[in-house]
């Protein structure tokens, strides 16, 4: 099976967009020699990072002039088709080489040594991270990060770890709550309300250190309009959005991430989520964050709900490649089987 590609052009591209097989690059529009290079790594077996990924790459380099890397999961033995389920399958790293800030959502990876290296790299630069959802698990297996084993990367470089589900998977949602004290802070700009419909993750070890900037209600329902459910589970709110500053694996400076528990492909649904990531980029690269960045989407996005697929051979048969995302290109993918109906999304035109 070969997921159809709804193909639509908003505006004449003027930006340049390259693309090897195992990324997408995405040009700065009105590119020049200043402009930041984020990249984006995907790869995870269950909130669909492969989509969310390329969408954010269009915003942030079409409409606030960033340059951006998309990394993705890819089968095994060099096949070129993405298969988010192959825990070694992350190809790209090198992008790090140049990179300005790393925005990553993966879950449980392995990669190589000589790919570790570049994050490595990357890490005692003190160069700044934003992660998403599973990236408090980014890393799994028996390599490191220069004395930072890949099971620590969530804990000290993000500041968590995985913990657990504080809410119910797939039956309640996460609702926002600013926190009073850095209510003021920049990356809240035009910040008020998320919502995601991917549950509240347990948030157990930040320190005083860290600036917790939103914490997370569980609400009833996945219904974005759902209220915070009463009782002992909101007493206290757990974290879910914050400032972390780490050490860099050779013990030597510092670095800075920004960390959100939200982050399924279905969550970015929210405009604010969006923004949130939007303002992150600009205050981890040292910019002024405008008073309300546009987060329009570039291309439609049609984001499929989270799961995780263990369809034999599911990867290989959808044949979904990088390009598939690239500008003017909105893949629609199907829900994995057993997913609740979830009717907050835009959905394609029909055919007629």
């Amino acid at each position: 099976m070969k997921f159809s590609v709804q193909c639509c052009l908003l505006f004449v591209i003027t930006a340049t967009v390259s693309h090897a097989a195992d990324r997408l690059v995405f040009e700065a529009k009105g590119s020049n020699d200043t402009a930041k290079h984020i990249v984006l790594v995907s790869g995870d077996e269950e909130y669909r990072t492969e989509e969310s990924m390329p969408m954010l790459g269009k915003i942030l380099s079409q409409k606030h002039g960033f340059k951006c890397t998309v990394l993705f999961a890819l089968g095994a033995d060099g096949a070129e088709y993405i298969d988010s389920n192959n825990s070694s399958g992350i190809r790209g790293f090198d992008a790090l080489e140049t990179a300005d800030l790393m925005i990553i959502g993966t879950r449980f990876r392995k990669p190589s040594a000589e790919d570790a290296a570049y994050v490595t790299k990357f890490l005692n630069a003190g160069k700044p991270v934003i992660g998403i959802r599973t990236a408090t698990h980014a890393f799994n297996g028996d390599g490191d990060f220069g004395g930072i084993s890949y099971g620590e990367f969530g804990r000290k470089i993000l500041g968590e770890q995985w913990v657990n589900h504080h809410g119910g998977h797939k039956s309640q949602g996460a609702l926002s709550v600013i926190e009073e004290a850095h209510a003021k802070h920049p990356l809240l700009n035009s910040v008020s309300r998320i919502f995601a419909p991917s549950d509240v993750y347990g948030v157990i070890h930040l320190t005083d250190d860290d600036q917790i900037l939103m914490r997370a209600a569980v609400t009833e329902t996945l219904d974005p309009e759902s209220q915070p459910i009463e009782g002992d589970k909101n007493n206290p709110m757990q974290p879910f959005v914050w400032v972390h500053t780490y050490t860099c694996p050779q013990g030597i400076g510092e670095g800075k991430s920004v960390c959100t528990t939200a982050g399924a492909s279905v969550d970015f649904v929210n405009e604010d989520l969006r923004r949130l990531i939007v303002n992150a980029a600009y205050y981890l690269t040292g910019q002024d964050v405008p008073a309300r960045a546009d987060v329009d989407y570039v291309d439609p996005f049609y984001p499929s709900f989270y799961g995780f697929i263990n369809e034999k051979g599911y990867w290989q048969n959808a044949n979904l490649k990088p390009d598939d995302f690239a500008l003017g290109k909105s893949p629609q993918i199907p829900d994995p089987k057993g997913s609740p109906v979830w009717n907050f999304r835009p959905v394609p035109p029909v055919k007629e």
